[in-house]
């Protein structure tokens, strides 16, 4: 099946899709062509063809122009034609092949295939081939009694959707999960290759050598090259076609039903035995199912494929923390022999229908929890409590200290049996990225859970706490913490002998550092007080003048501004030493911030 794009390519013209007449005819500029008007022929080469738009007195038209044997140009409306004709024979072929390809492309189903024998001796030929068919389904019974291992059975949903019948044929049922894609291999593939021209040949240009500065043997290299084949592929192995089955959402017994299974004094075990045969296919595994089987087309048959007993043991499951009641469940593990495919399971515990359950793919020797009900006779409480991170190292290079800490985390179970029998219970706990347990030691555990095992005595109260520890990191930088914050570090057990005694001489000289800030403070608020009186008196002075009889009030405040000018003066002076001090102080605090190491 060569694509249609591949094969319409080759043609000297494309018809689009509602491409008008004149659009195409366009296309075979040069073309002979006899159009007949009436009773009138006119036939001439194809000059060009044009859509003439419509206006309101005339509607859209097509016309063509046309170059006669006389070597007129004329120009007819193709709307008028009652026939066209090319007198070119190759050309009209063309066009019925062009409309054959286009009506093979709509028909893509339908192949054909022909089988070839070497000679003409008789014999008998047999033609096998493959069609896509819907995947069975399994369901199972889990009959559970008051003692003994529980029994299940199994049956497979067959839906034949071939179009015709199915009498006494042989059966096989595979239950797996393979690797199954679509290849193209009917449709011809076309590598597309790169073009390449050669370089122009270019006059030569001069070249002029640079002078040698060293002699000898030096050293080179050499790249290696890839070869590439672009030879195309003539053919390609198709994956092998595989189904796996899903598993199906269970079905939910009506409440008319219900009542009537729990009626029900007991349950027998199914009166049509299973026959099939299970035989591993590699990673998958087949049931044959013994006797010939016959479905009609479009119809479906179910099918026993397995009954006997398997190793199971009642409990309860506590994994919906949104619920205070945990589930009935089944602890199944597969001792059959046999692969059992995923699918929703009915179970009857002690003669009368007990709930339902979905079951993924159990190979033989592996283990499963199934939930088929609540359980109404327990009740399960939480509680959750923390304790305060205690720092466990500390750690610190060129100024910057990690400090890791561990924090506690307690998660209390309180599960109450109220019925009067004992019961094991298993509680799911979530498994959080970075938590660790401490005091419990988990049964089983999953990808996302922890499982706890508890035995409940009959009506009795258990706590089970789970203890987890958090271990986490923070990093500080020493220069930005108070002297207060590092003597908390320095009284700290976890920390080493020489960290303590680093620590506390950083804290020692930020108090200084400190202390000196502060003094700096005083002498700034003083500054600062001493500027504002002095306005004060300067002001006062300014309205005396203007007033007969206060020159003494004036000379007062005039030896005022005198004491408050010498205080500035020593201000000044304390202000700069401070200022000195402070440099001295921080140039060695950094040093000390800059040497840290433990």
């Amino acid at each position: 099946m060569d694509p249609l794009s591949h094969k319409l390519a080759e043609f000297p013209f494309q018809i689009a899709a509602g491409q008008p007449l004149s659009g195409m005819l366009d296309q075979l500029k040069g073309a002979r062509l006899e159009l007949k008007f009436g009773n009138e022929t006119v036939t001439g080469a194809i000059v060009n063809g044009r859509l003439v738009a419509g206006s309101d007195k005339q509607p859209e038209r097509e016309q063509l122009t046309l170059m006669l044997d006389s070597g007129e140009l004329r120009t007819v409306d193709l709307s008028a034609a009652t026939g066209i004709h090319f007198n070119d024979p190759q050309l009209q072929q063309q066009f019925k092949d062009y409309l054959t390809a286009m009506a093979a492309a709509r028909s893509k189903e339908k192949r054909s295939v022909y089988i070839d024998s070497t000679d003409a001796r008789e014999r008998d030929v047999t033609a096998s081939y493959m069609i896509p068919s819907p995947v069975w389904k399994s369901s199972y019974r889990l009959i559970l009694g008051a003692s003994g291992q529980p029994v299940l059975e199994g049956w497979a949903m067959v839906d034949n959707t071939t179009g015709e019948d199915w009498t006494k044929v042989q059966l096989s049922l595979v239950s797996g999960r393979p690797i199954s894609f679509i290849s193209q291999l009917y449709a011809p593939k076309y590598v597309t290759r790169p073009e390449a021209e050669l370089a122009d040949d270019n006059a030569a240009r001069p070249v002029v050598h640079e002078g040698g500065y060293a002699t000898g043997s030096l050293g080179g290299f050499a790249a290696d090259g890839e070869h590439l084949d672009n030879r195309p592929v003539n053919g390609r192995m198709a994956a092998p076609m595989a189904m796996a089955a899903p598993a199906p959402l269970p079905t939910r017994a009506p409440i008319e039903q219900f009542a009537k299974l729990q009626a029900a004094p007991k349950v027998a075990f199914s009166s049509i035995a299973a026959t099939a045969t299970g035989v591993d296919l590699g990673e998958l595994f087949e049931y044959r199912i013994a006797q010939p089987v016959t479905i009609r087309k479009n119809e479906s048959a179910m099918l026993p494929f397995l009954q006997q007993p398997i190793d199971g043991r009642k409990l309860l499951i506590y994994s919906d923390h949104t619920s205070q009641h945990p589930t009935n469940a089944v602890e199944l593990t597969n001792s059959t022999g046999k692969t059992l495919d995923g699918g929703p399971i009915t179970v009857y515990d002690g003669g009368a229908y007990g709930g339902e359950a979905l079951m993924e793919t159990l190979k033989a020797k592996d283990k499963r929890l199934i939930s088929y009900a609540v359980d109404l006779g327990t009740r399960i409480t939480e509680a959750f409590g923390s304790k305060q991170a205690m720092v466990r190292e500390f750690h610190a290079n060129r100024g910057m200290m990690t400090i890791k800490y561990a924090a506690e985390e307690t998660r209390t179970y309180t599960a109450r049996n109220v019925d009067q029998k004992a019961k094991t219970l298993i509680i799911e706990h979530p498994l959080r990225q970075g938590y660790t347990l401490l005091s419990q030691k988990a049964s089983e555990k999953t990808p996302t859970q922890y499982r706890f095992e508890i035995p409940l005595g009959a009506g009795a109260t258990q706590e089970f706490p789970v203890n987890e520890e958090r271990v986490y990191d923070q990093t500080y930088a020493v220069s930005n913490l108070t002297p207060d914050v590092i003597l908390s570090y320095v009284s700290n057990r976890s920390l080493s002998d020489a960290g303590r005694r680093q620590l506390q001489r950083i804290a020692d000289q930020k108090a200084q550092v400190a202390e000196n800030d502060r003094a700096l403070q005083d002498v700034d608020r003083q500054t600062r007080d001493l500027t504002s009186d002095e306005d004060r008196i300067r002001h006062n002075i300014e309205s005396l003048n203007t007033v007969s009889g206060q020159q003494q009030q004036v000379q007062n405040y005039a030896r005022q501004l005198d004491a408050h000018e010498q205080q500035l003066a020593q201000l000044r002076d304390r202000q700069a030493e401070l200022q000195k001090k402070k440099a001295a102080l921080q140039s060695e605090l950094d040093r000390l911030i800059e040497a840290l190491t433990f």
